[in-house]
């Protein structure tokens, strides 16, 4: 299974935002800027993350993204979801009643073995993904820096974050 690229940029925006201060945000520019991508993909992605309502957008020029929920409460699985969609990635065409000679319908009564084995690992697939949130990743991360990952996020956010001074506001719209 192959996902888009904007899976894996949606969850590493996602990760980073997760270090934001409480009214800061970062715009879609920045973002795209430190991981070396197309701002235009990118935004597409970030809007579908603020559509699935795991990022806050801020308009106007002091405007940008933050989550919208704690990051304890965002797994990969949300992720996935916003940018791919619901849909499952193996959709059987029922192939095995086409071509010459099609046999009759008795033969297709039950489900094609095909497509239960891959919902089957789908489902496996996605389960995984549900049990790791974001907090998950961030500690897994730093358990692992030495001090580099954090002194560039840091420098990043110094020269980045924009202060909204309305984040009270932002989360009176999330209840």
């Amino acid at each position: 299974m192959k996902l888009s690229d904007g899976v894996e940029q949606a969850i590493h925006c996602v990760t980073f935002l997760s270090g934001l201060s409480e009214d800061g945000v970062l715009s879609a520019a920045a973002l795209a800027e430190l991981h070396g991508v197309s701002g235009s993909y990118l935004l597409k992605h970030l809007q579908a993350l603020s559509g699935a309502g795991l990022l806050v957008t801020t308009p106007g020029p002091k405007g940008g993204y933050r989550l919208a929920k704690p990051k304890e409460e965002i797994t990969l699985l949300d992720v996935v979801l916003a940018v791919e969609g619901p849909a499952p990635a193996f959709c059987c065409a029922e192939i095995r009643q086409r071509g010459p000679n099609p046999l009759p319908g008795r033969y297709f009564t039950k489900p094609c073995q095909i497509n239960a084995a891959m919902l089957k690992a789908e489902k496996a697939y996605r389960a995984e993904l549900a049990k790791v949130t974001i907090a998950d990743i961030v500690a897994n991360v730093m358990s692992d820096d030495d001090g580099g990952i954090a002194a560039r996020g840091c420098a990043f956010l110094e020269l980045n974050e924009r202060k909204t001074g309305n984040r009270a506001s932002s989360q009176e719209k999330l209840q």
